[in-house]
Order: structure tokens, then C-alpha cells, then sequence
């Protein structure tokens, strides 16, 4: 198998990834904790995903028993508060390793030395550290501390207030946060000690819960993304309240001036409002998108998918030349797109090929580099791609279908530039594959797993097929490997007879009482089905709930046969010891040979696996939609986009550049999501005037946001790739941005030519959204069209990435020199974005005063032509010296 690697080879992934996300160990009542708030997060989004705003379940000889009928706010604060709770379990507020907690110790040390152990100030200064240190610091990551339970405690108390006082807040939305409740009447039991609390007695309860809700999303932005975040985040606040200070008349800055506002107003447009703050959009497109799809990847991959497809990407390409480094873009780009964070997608996937790659003959900075470069660039590989991708669905209102039509040709080419540096790498080295023994055979890898490439299918079926929203898209292919699953964990040798019979009862039970009673069976046996109905009627009802019916029935086998062998599902490693610790927790270890029991710990495992690795993503996104909130009610968008174009005069150009380098910047150490929703809020609309297509610049900043990820000096992806190849970090950084070049280089080339991106304009006047449309069947037949703006433009642009690898690795059929590299270079510019380089041209020439023309498509394929010509010119060349350079026959047949 690919994955049996040397132990001594073998990184400790886990220890890697915990050192860089610093996340607890936890162990007993807190492991408890968190995985039941994890798996009733994972319940609600689920029930949402089913079920809609209206929170209702069907009980048995009752009926429909309503629980509640939910406001978008109200949903939205539950989703954020679920993530508060578990930020702070399982992210600690401090490891007394700090800058504060070093200078609490100094001062210590210092009162030691002068004043003396024994002196009251030194006693005292020791005890307000020891409680301090009791109450805030968790030095080895393994405990709880009081002030993260307080800090849970109140996050529950605001979710309470949105879902019992809604009311309420309706009525404060009219006349504002003074309105609201003062805190003594809230909580009466104060009254008596009302004199103590001062102004606060009489201050809204409102206007104090959404002070220290948005207090509480800074705290676990700085716990579970980063301190600079919060920074940033608090500073758009603190300019929200201050920022009327600034004078109009200022040179440059005073577009900066914004009106007067008070802290009411900031606060409940920052906490209690759909529009912007907190709660705002990007928090919605969690709710609704990001939360289901986070949920069907860990289901996926708990299932043992990620194992599966590692074996496969290796048994496809593991024997060919450099064929490790191979399968490592395969398998991570496969396992980035689903698990949409580059840093742990790179750590998990590269404990199997980071060792691999390196036992080839690879450079453990080469190695790590792939593989930072491959999983990093799998949150823009379709159809799943990173979380950002459904904020440009919610931002653009492109649907998604169409987001991930656009985003093909892209990823494709990306991935295959790094295929392409990794191949030239390996014959530079002369580095070859592994040997077909460790390898699975392709054919009985395929037949033993077939199943886990099914989810993959209809997610793609309900997107672009049927085109069902992107929340029922998920819903029904998370319902359905379930479904798989079940079915797959019951059968056996033993079990498929019972298995067929419990599948046809079910399904011959529920048509016949969907046509003969008009409900399921259930419904039927309980009273409550609606009457007896056509058969087309119940043969639609009958396959609307296969999914179910194909869980009960794997179920009912597993009930009826738990422990009889099967053979077809290998469940992920962290399901195998999920299971072995809650059968010696109960003092039953036998369970873990219960197929039922088994199915039971992955279906929660599942769950409380995507709720950990949503937390740090709704964090991200709750504390970033502060940053449009506050743009939003200042005014200050348009003024910004007015000094961007003015400091740009008016140059395409350049304004790209600002975009990239400020999208690299931003995201360094940001997580994807945060980069997007302040730059798409702040430089989309700088790039839409100037054609640019609304979808297309969209693209353009989260491209340039992912790549923030494997750029040095805060290469977050690539320093953890380095923690699992032992390799110096920042040279593996620069390494894995080389292999990511074509990614900063095609987002230049789809802006400017958008039949990359399969975007053709449509005739008339149209609103910025409604410009450009993605293209269909008719255009690409329309060869006069479809050739000169889609063909030609993605062949160049396939063959520029070969041509740019040629220039990064330094070799193609031989070694490659300096001014040869220079002229690929060139070679790969002019075959990639011909029309960036003329507008460059003529932005020079327009500083020097002379007028220039426009890039039509003409010249733009005139430009590729002349690229391609010194292309291929280039490849003769090193190829006649490769022949010249190879030793005589001889020499060779005696080697």
C-alpha cells in the first residue's frame, strides 16, 4: 500500500497540526462537552438543511410537533454562538507563553530579587498570578479553564436572548438599543445591589449583550485565527466610532471622513442585523453553504474516502517518472477541495506523501512544497472548492453551478502546471517511481471502493444537472452517503440475503402504503397518512425517500446480524479509535466488533468532526463580515473605490497589481474566507469598470487569497508542509510558491480574456451582474466566437504553464540557462495574457504622452502566435542539445 511508509519516516501529523492550529487535547468531561455541542451543531444545520426555518419533527400517534419557527438573525446567532461555545473549549486563551504572561513572571522575579520572597507585595503580585494563571492559562493544552466555561455560559446567553426576545429586538430595530429592556429589569435579582453596578443598572440589556457579544467574537478570532485579525477587526471598530475626527479637507486621508456615530447604533448594526456586522452575509452563506458542505466532507472522509482516494492517486501514478510527487497532487487536490483548509488538508495528506516523496529522491523542500502547493490549491478546484466559493455565490448571485463551470478550466490548468514542474524536477533528478509491489492494483482498487466516488457524482448531478440549490445539492448526497454506507457497512457474505429482503420489504412496504394509504409506513401504522393516492404519486414519494429507506434497511441488518464480517468498508483510523475508547469508556470493549455500533460512532464522529472544522471557519467569517458592517453604515466604500481608481489613473494594470499584492498581504496567516470578503467588498467594484467581468474579478481576489497560503514570509501551508518533511521552512515556502507561479499568473490571463473562464459578454446595456453569462452548447458551436475566444486562449494558456515550468525548474528534455529561461519566460507571457502585456505598454507609453490603441482580438492572437512560434523553438533547441549532450550507444548499453 502507498501509505506503508517506514515508522521512522512517518511524521507525527497530528502533533504538527495541533502545533500549528494550537488546539487542545482534551481528555474525560471536556472531551464529552465538546463533542455533544459539536454533534447538536452538526444536528441543527442538519435539521435546517431538511427541514427549513421551521424547526418540527413527525411524532408517532401525535402528528407535527412544532418546536419553533425561526428568523433568519435568530438562526444566524445560534450558528455563531454554537462556534463560540466550541472556540472557547477547545482553543485556549493563553499558554503563559505570551508577551503578557512573560512580563507577569518578570515582574515577579524582579519584586523576588528586591523586596525578598517573603514581602507582602511579592506574596501579593504571586497570588493575583497564581489566580490569574488558574483562571486564563492552559500551559499544557489539555484543561478547560473557569473563564472559558464563563466565556460559554454567556455566548449561550446571547443565543437565549435572539431565540426568547426576538420580539424585542423587532421593536429595538425601530427605535433603537435605548429601547430595549435596562439590564436591573432583566435581571431583578440584581435590585438589590443596583447601586454598585452605577450606570450600568439603567444601560439596555441589548446594548450590554451586544457589546460583549462582539467583545466575545474578537476573543475567539485571536484564539482560533489570529491576533492580527482581531486587530483589524477592532480597529474598523474603533474607526467606526472615531473616525468623524478625521478632517474632510486632509490631503489623501480625508476621503477617510465618515458621519458621526454613537455606540448604540455601531452595536446594533453590528450585532443585531442580517445586512452587515456579525450576523451579516458572509454568516448567512455559512448557515446555508459553507456548515452542509464542511459536514459532507467530514462524512466523506471519516467514511475512509481520503485513504481510498491517496491509494488510488498513487496506483494510478506511482510508477511513472516522479510518480510519488504525482500522486500527491491527485490525492491533495482531491482532499483540499472537500476539506476546504489548505493547512490541514497539507498535514494530513502529506503525513502519507511528504515520506513517500522524499524516499523517491526528492528534496524534503521540494517535497513539502508539492505538497503545501497541490493542497492549497484545492480550495479552488470544483465542485466543492473552498468555503469561499459560496460567498461569491451569495456576493455575485451567480449560481453555483456556474461558479463551478467558471472555475474549471482554471484549476485544471493550475494543477496540471504543478504535474508538469514535478515531472521536469523528477527527469532533472532522475528520480523514478515506486515499485508496482507497494501499490494496490487500479481494477480491485476500483471494485473494492467504487462507492465512495458515487457521493462525488450526484453532488455534481444536483449542481449542474438538475441545478438544485447548493444547500439541497449537499443535503441529498449527504443523505445518500449515509445511505452508501449503511448499506456498505452491513454487507457481507452473510448479510446480503437479509440486506436484499429488508431493502425490498422497505421500499415494496412504503409504494404500497404510499399508493394504498397515501403516507409511509410509519404514517400509515400511526394514523396519520393523508388517504390512498395514484401510483405515480407513491412511486415518487417511494423514491424521494430511498436515502432513508436504504439507511434503515443497512440498519435493520446490522440490528438483526451486528456481528456478522464484512469486507467492503474500511472506516477512517480516527472512527477505529473513536470506537475502541467509547467501548472501554462503557467497560464493553466487544463493541467493537458491532457493525451497528461501529456505523452508530462514525454517523457522530462525522458530525463532530465537521463541527470542529467548521468553528474556526465561522469565526472567521462572523468576525470578518464586521469589516463590510462598518463600510457599510460609514459610506466608506465608494470613497475608497474613488481614491483607488484615482491612485491608479486609470490603468488596468495597476490596478490588478493593488488587488494581487493586497490580497497576498491581507491573506498572509488569514484564512481564505477573511481575504475575500474584505477585498471583495473593497476592489471588486474598482475592477468591474473597467469590463472586467463581475464573476471573473470575484475569481481573480480569491485566487490571489489562496495563494496568500503558500507565500513567504507567512506561508502558513507551506510551514506546516515543512513541520511533516523536516525541511528549513521559509526556503520551503519560496519553493512552493515557484510551483504555484501559473496560479498568480492565469488569474491575469481570465480577467483580461474571460473566455477562460468561459465567460462570454451579452449584448446591450446591461447591470454589472448581468454582463457577462457563462457559456453554453450554443456558443461553443458558434466556431467564430467560440475558437478565437475560448479555444485558442485555454490552448495557450495550457501550453504557457509548460513553458513557465520550463522556467522555474530550469529544464526540459536538459538543463535549461539563464537567458533561455528569460526567453521562455517571455514565451509563457505571451501565450498565457498576450493583452496584459500590451496594456502594460501602453500604460508606459501613456506616461511618456503618447496615444495609444486598444487590444482587440486580433492582436491578442497575434501576440500567442508569435509566443507559441518562440516556444517551440525553444523546445527544438533543448532538445537537439539533450541528443547532443546523451552519451554514445556504446556507452550507454554498457551502463
Amino acid at each position: 500500500m502507498a501509505n506503508d511508509t517506514p515508522d521512522e519516516e512517518t511524521p507525527d501529523a497530528d502533533a504538527v497540526l495541533q502545533e500549528i492550529e494550537r488546539k487542545r487535547s482534551l481528555r474525560g468531561v471536556s472531551v464529552v462537552a465538546v463533542a455533544v455541542i459539536g454533534i447538536a451543531f452538526s444536528v441543527f444545520q442538519m435539521w435546517l438543511a431538511a427541514k427549513g426555518f421551521e424547526l418540527s419533527v413527525t411524532v408517532p400517534f401525535y402528528g407535527v410537533f412544532e418546536l419553533a419557527t425561526l428568523q433568519l438573525l435568530q438562526i444566524n446567532a445560534v450558528h455563531v454562538a454554537f462556534a463560540l461555545a466550541l472556540a472557547f473549549l477547545l482553543y485556549p486563551a493563553s499558554t503563559g507563553d505570551g508577551p503578557f504572561a512573560r512580563r507577569c513572571v518578570a515582574l515577579a522575579r524582579g519584586l523576588d530579587d528586591r523586596l525578598g520572597a517573603s514581602h507582602p507585595a511579592t506574596r501579593g503580585v504571586r497570588r493575583v498570578g497564581s489566580s490569574l494563571e488558574w483562571a486564563l492559562v492552559d500551559e499544557d493544552m489539555d484543561r478547560v479553564t473557569p473563564v472559558d466555561v464563563v466565556f460559554v455560559g454567556i455566548t449561550a446567553l446571547a443565543a437565549a436572548y435572539f431565540v426568547t426576545d426576538f420580539a424585542e429586538i423587532q421593536n429595538m430595530r425601530r427605535f433603537g438599543l435605548d429601547a430595549g429592556r435596562p439590564v436591573q429589569e432583566v435581571f431583578t435579582f440584581l435590585e438589590p445591589v443596583s447601586v454598585l453596578l452605577g450606570p450600568l443598572a439603567d444601560t439596555s440589556y441589548a446594548l450590554v449583550l451586544g457589546v460583549v457579544g462582539v467583545l466575545l467574537v474578537l476573543e475567539a478570532t485571536r484564539r482560533a485565527i489570529s491576533l492580527w485579525l482581531m486587530v483589524i477587526v477592532a480597529l474598523f471598530i474603533v474607526y467606526a466610532r472615531f473616525g468623524h475626527l478625521i478632517p474632510q479637507n486632509a490631503a489623501y486621508v480625508g476621503v477617510l471622513s465618515i458621519p458621526p456615530f454613537d455606540w448604540a447604533s455601531i452595536v446594533q448594526n453590528l450585532w443585531y442585523n442580517t445586512e452587515n456586522g456579525v450576523f451579516g452575509i458572509p454568516v448567512t452563506v455559512s448557515v446555508q453553504f459553507i456548515y452542509i458542505f464542511i459536514l459532507f466532507g467530514a462524512f466523506l472522509e471519516m467514511s475512509g474516502a481520503g485513504q481510498w482516494f491517496i491509494d488510488l492517486a498513487y496506483a494510478a501514478t506511482g510508477t511513472r517518472k516522479g510518480g510519488p510527487a504525482k500522486a500527491s497532487i491527485l490525492a491533495s487536490g482531491f482532499m483540499g477541495t472537500i476539506s476546504g483548509s489548505s493547512i490541514a488538508n497539507t498535514v494530513t495528506t502529506g503525513a502519507f506523501t511528504i515520506p513517500l516523496m522524499k524516499r523517491s529522491g526528492y528534496r524534503p523542500e521540494f517535497a513539502g512544497a508539492v505538497e503545501a502547493s497541490a493542497s492549497s490549491g484545492g480550495q479552488i478546484l470544483p465542485p466543492v472548492m473552498g468555503a469561499a466559493a459560496f460567498l461569491i455565490v451569495q456576493y455575485t448571485g451567480t449560481p453555483f453551478a456556474d461558479v463551478i463551470v467558471a472555475a474549471a478550466v482554471p484549476a485544471v490548468v493550475f494543477f496540471f502546471g504543478v504535474w508538469v514542474m514535478v515531472h521536469f524536477e523528477a527527469s532533472k533528478e532522475g528520480i523514478g517511481g515506486l515499485d508496482a509491489s507497494e501499490l494496490v492494483d487500479v481494477r480491485r482498487h476500483l471494485v473494492a471502493g467504487w462507492f465512495y466516488l458515487v457521493p462525488i457524482g450526484l453532488l455534481l448531478y444536483y449542481l449542474i444537472v438538475e441545478r438544485l440549490s447548493v444547500a439541497r445539492s449537499a443535503w441529498f448526497t449527504l443523505v445518500a452517503i449515509g445511505a452508501l454506507m449503511a448499506l456498505i457497512a452491513a454487507y457481507g457474505d452473510e448479510t446480503r440475503g437479509l440486506l436484499a429482503t429488508a431493502l425490498a420489504a422497505l421500499v415494496g412496504g412504503t409504494f404500497l402504503t404510499e399508493w394504498l394509504a397515501g403516507g409511509s409506513i410509519v404514517e400509515t401504522l400511526t394514523g396519520a397518512a393523508a388517504g390512498g393516492g395514484s401510483v405515480d404519486a407513491a412511486l415518487a414519494a417511494t423514491l424521494g425517500d430511498l436515502g432513508w429507506l436504504l439507511v434503515a434497511s443497512g440498519v435493520l441488518t446490522m440490528a438483526l446480524r451486528p456481528r456478522a464480517p464484512t469486507s467492503l468498508l474500511n472506516f477512517d483510523d480516527a472512527v477505529d479509535d473513536a470506537t475502541a475508547e467509547v467501548a472501554a469508556a462503557v467497560g464493553r470493549p466487544s463493541l467493537t466488533q458491532h457493525n451497528l455500533f461501529d456505523y452508530g460512532i462514525f454517523t457522530l464522529k462525522s458530525m463532530e468532526d465537521g463541527a470542529r472544522t467548521a468553528v474556526p471557519v465561522v469565526v472567521a467569517v462572523a468576525a470578518a463580515g464586521i469589516i463590510p458592517g462598518v463600510i457599510s453604515i460609514s459610506g466608506l466604500g465608494p470613497n475608497l473605490v474613488a481614491l483607488i481608481r484615482s491612485v491608479a489613473g486609470g490603468s488596468l494594470v495597476l490596478v490588478l497589481g493593488i488587488t494581487a499584492v493586497s490580497s497576498i498581504i491581507l491573506g498572509m496567516g488569514m484564512p481564505t474566507t477573511v481575504t475575500y470578503i474584505i477585498l471583495s467588498v473593497l476592489l471588486a467594484p474598482v475592477l468591474t469598470p473597467f469590463g472586467i467581468p463581475e464573476l471573473a474579478a470575484h475569481l481573480y481576489i480569491l485566487y490571489f487569497g489562496v495563494i496568500a497560503d503558500i507565500t513567504p514570509p507567512v506561508a502558513v501551508a507551506a510551514y506546516a508542509a515543512s513541520g511533516v518533511a523536516k525541511s528549513e521552512p521559509f526556503e520551503t515556502g519560496v519553493e512552493a510558491f515557484s510551483l504555484s507561479l501559473n496560479k498568480a499568473i492565469v488569474p491575469f490571463a481570465f480577467v483580461v480574456t474571460p473566455g477562460i473562464v468561459l465567460l462570454r459578454r451579452n449584448p446591450g446595456d446591461l447591470p454589472v451582474g448581468d454582463q457577462y453569462s457563462v457559456v453554453g452548447v450554443p456558443d461553443l458551436l458558434d466556431l467564430a466566437y467560440s475558437v478565437p475566444e475560448i479555444l485558442l486562449p485555454v490552448g495557450g494558456v495550457f501550453l504557457g504553464v509548460v513553458a513557465l515550468a520550463a522556467t522555474v525548474i530550469g529544464f526540459v528534455y536538459t538543463d535549461v540557462g539563464g537567458t533561455e529561461r528569460a526567453a521562455y519566460a517571455a514565451s509563457a507571457l505571451l501565450l498565457m495574457a498576450p493583452s496584459l502585456a500590451v496594456s502594460t505598454l501602453y500604460d508606459l507609453l501613456g506616461l511618456l504622452g503618447v496615444s495609444a490603441g486598444e487590444t482587440t482580438v486580433a492582436l491578442d492572437l497575434a501576440l500567442r502566435g508569435v509566443g507559441l512560434v518562440l516556444f517551440a523553438g525553444l523546445l527544438v533547441r533543448n532538445r537537439r542539445a539533450s541528443r547532443s549532450a546523451a552519451p554514445a550507444p556504446e556507452s550507454h548499453e554498457s551502463a
